[in-house]
């Protein structure tokens, strides 16, 4: 019976270990899963894919780069042109950061290169954007309309305001696109792009930029983070299978 339980409390801390690293994970801002699967791929030119005698298409997704082609862009003011525009707008009540305004704005576009170009939706992109972001955070008092009227609703049902961010993340027409997407062929042979599972993950960063964001705002703790989850996984499965042994021969 002892080695039992020694064998139980070895998985119940691998659960705690695991739960405490996926906190200090998402407190860190890192992404591994997504960093993984924007990295993971091969990095195709546009027109490979359309060339016909590069064969059979890709059965997993692939990273293209590329340039942006659009004829009706959304005009952000002050000659900035976008194919995406998302801004979240939020107030700490109640304990927890509410939602004051959720835009998304896209525009499809071409994704292009020298040697040919395919359609893409932006809406269709997983969130967030792989980009730098511009924030704000501040007191709940600089809020502006809309978005103050919106915040005082949120105190009338949340209680007082403590604190207000936002976040805009937007796709430039000048910008240098890398795009995880799905090649497909249709029935008469024309080749277009799918959204893998997820989503497409759209970065307008160079791939080592992109993972110096998705790593998050505290490396180190990112990666001890990673190596607490597999060391907690592996007490869950050790405890788990030990326990389990014990019991059978015991």
């Amino acid at each position: 019976m002892p080695l039992i339980a020694l064998f139980a409390a070895l998985a119940v801390a691998g659960f705690v270990l695991v739960g405490a690293s996926l906190l200090a994970l998402r407190a860190s801002g890192a992404n591994p899963a997504v960093a993984r699967r924007l990295a993971g791929p091969p990095e195709i030119k546009v027109g490979r894919l359309l060339d016909d005698d590069a064969g059979a298409l890709p059965r997993r997704p692939v990273r293209l780069v590329g340039r942006i082609r659009c004829r009706d862009p959304l005009d952000a003011g002050d000659g900035e042109r976008l194919v995406a525009f998302h801004r979240d707008v939020e107030v700490l009540a109640g304990g927890a950061w509410r939602t004051v305004e959720r835009m998304r704005e896209t525009r499809s576009f071409e994704l292009w290169d020298h040697d040919g170009s395919l359609t893409l939706d932006p809406a269709a992109a997983a969130e967030p954007l792989i980009t730098i972001p511009h924030a704000w955070q501040g007191r709940p008092d600089e809020l502006e309309e809309p978005h103050a009227s919106a915040a005082a609703r949120l105190a009338d049902r949340h209680g007082p305001l403590v604190e207000a961010r936002a976040v805009t993340r937007t796709i430039n027409l000048t910008d240098r696109l890398l795009v995880l997407a799905q090649p497909m062929r249709d029935a008469d042979g024309t080749v277009h792009l799918e959204p893998p599972a997820g989503g497409y993950l759209i970065s307008t960063l160079a791939l080592d930029d992109a993972m110096r964001v998705l790593g998050g705002r505290h490396r180190r703790t990112a990666a001890a983070s990673v190596v607490g989850i597999g060391l907690g996984v592996a007490c869950v499965a050790i405890g788990g299978f030990g326990a389990l042994l014990a019991a059978l021969i015991g």
